[in-house]
């Protein structure tokens, strides 16, 4: 007998959610974690473990907030999944022109290996918690269960980095196990973010431009974080104009509804873990919502980001 998705779930959790309650959890959930756990590229702690091993400092900050330094960025996260060329990790990341990735990956590789500094990634985002929320912030453990649970459903076929993540062991604290677990969920969801854009039949430019109409901001703005030429976006542009998706820089309704469709189908792949998580969502969220206002108030993480830019959009 063939059981649906939907069927399963409805066995073993109850009514599946409509597809804009699985929507509304699953950004709510990556927009509570996101400062939380994306602050592991703009410590202070990982900027100095990295400087210890050999790695540039930080090139600056921004309004106060550390900046990465793109060497130790590459290296750094790619050491999820061991030693691998920096072929595989642009493959990964996905959205970085490979030109500025494999030499970066490559450069990082004759500094350190890739045991080494994952240690000093995990222990320098651990210890930016520490100084700014405490050892031991309130709700920790119930946070830490939640979290465990929630990644106990999670397979890592076509998620490299979730993968890799999936095989480091658990810190020792409560609140380090919390950084370990939502890492793992970051990387899961980014990794799902790509193939739902892969399927969708984009490449990595025209996916950064798409996401720059459906937050709201200029073509080229954004993207230029991942060190694309004049060249390709142009060649990019092109072929997104010749498939109706944009006109004169903005979206045409189909190119709007595609973009949209990505993000839903992006959810869609987060539907075990909301499920998982189950009655325990709304506390979970209320513990980590101020822990992420805390990261930015003290400079941990930057006052906006993707997450702010992909709910306003979700409301346009």
């Amino acid at each position: 007998m063939f059981f649906s998705t939907y069927s399963i779930q409805a066995m073993f959790y109850g009514k599946p959610m409509d597809s804009r309650e699985l929507s509304a959890k699953a950004r709510a959930l990556g927009g509570a974690l996101e400062p939380v756990i994306g602050q592991v590229y703009f410590s202070p702690e990982c900027h100095a473990n990295y400087v210890a091993l050999g790695f540039q400092p930080s090139p600056g900050d921004m309004n106060g907030v550390a900046l990465p330094e793109s060497v130790a960025y590459f290296t750094s996260r790619g050491s999820l999944m061991g030693q691998v060329s920096g072929e595989v990790v642009a493959a990964a990341f996905a959205v970085f022109n490979p030109l500025v990735v494999v030499p970066a990956v490559t450069a990082g590789w004759q500094i350190t290996d890739s045991t080494t500094i994952c240690a000093a990634r995990r222990n320098g985002a651990i210890g930016q918690l520490e100084r700014i929320l405490g050892a031991k912030p309130g709700g920790v453990n119930k946070a830490r269960q939640i979290l465990e649970r929630a990644i106990s459903v999670l397979r890592p076929e076509g998620r490299p980095l979730f993968a890799g993540a999936l095989h480091q062991s658990i810190p020792e604290t409560d609140l380090g196990a919390v950084w370990h677990f939502g890492d793992m969920l970051r990387e899961y969801r980014g990794d799902s973010h790509t193939a739902a854009w892969i399927s969708a039949g984009l490449d990595a430019t025209e996916i950064g431009l798409l996401t720059e109409l459906f937050w709201g901001l200029p073509l080229k703005s954004y993207s230029r974080t991942r060190a694309w030429s004049e060249d390709d976006y142009a060649a990019a542009i092109e072929r997104l104009e010749s498939r109706d998706l944009i006109t004169n820089g903005a979206f045409t309704d189909k190119g709007r509804q595609l973009r949209e469709q990505v993000e839903v189908n992006t959810d869609e792949q987060m539907r075990t873990v909301i499920s998982k998580i189950g009655a325990d969502f709304d506390l979970l969220i209320a513990t980590l919502s101020p822990w992420s206002e805390f990261v930015r108030n003290f400079k941990g993480y930057p006052s906006s980001g993707p997450h702010e830019l992909a709910e306003a959009a979700s409301h346009r």
